[in-house]
């Protein structure tokens, strides 16, 4: 099987390490990972900018059977867009999708301002906040589930490059 290896780890000065060793991790359970850095099989021709990175990185997807997502929250309250990009890519093509992040706090806890409002949650500007007690949007979440996938929180906060969880991830994929 092999599986896309996204999530923002790609921006860590050592993203090549950090990728090897996700790789690694996955071909001691019988697995290929495949990282957004690997170049595809069938590589687009043109000149190295965003569009070529784009088109080789829809290659890399449309070559694997399933997807680990590393969603930690990036830049912001959620996971990184490209990383949401690549989850939701996968998951039209009918492939499994699995997920977990590092940071322990529900979805709410990370909006700064989130206050008690009529009917629920809602942040500094009066826009809803969900609260479902999930630790993405819930269409993450969702799509993870009606793929029958794996999404696991850490229960401490962790740092970018630890790998424990993403190793748990993979163990709980085998013993699905």
């Amino acid at each position: 099987m092999r599986i896309y290896l996204a999530g923002p780890e790609v921006f860590l000065p050592e993203a090549r390490a950090i990728g090897a060793a996700k790789k690694a991790l996955c071909a001691r359970h019988g697995w290929e990972g495949v990282f957004p850095m690997d170049p595809p099989a069938l590589s687009p021709s043109g000149e190295m900018d965003w569009r070529r990175i784009h088109a080789a990185n829809e290659l890399l997807l449309r070559g694997c059977d399933a997807l680990v997502a590393n969603l930690t929250p990036f830049r912001g309250v959620g996971a990184d867009p490209g990383t949401v990009f690549e989850l939701g890519f996968l998951r039209a093509l009918g492939r499994p999708v699995h997920g977990y992040t590092h940071d322990p706090r529900p979805h709410r806890a990370r909006v700064a301002g989130a206050r008690p409002a009529r009917g629920g949650w809602e942040d500094a500007q009066g826009m809803r906040v969900e609260d479902h007690g999930l630790s993405e949007n819930l269409m993450l979440e969702g799509a993870i589930r009606a793929a029958g996938g794996v999404m696991l929180r850490a229960e401490a906060a962790l740092d970018w490059r630890d790998l424990s969880l993403f190793e748990r991830c993979l163990e709980a994929i085998r013993d699905a």
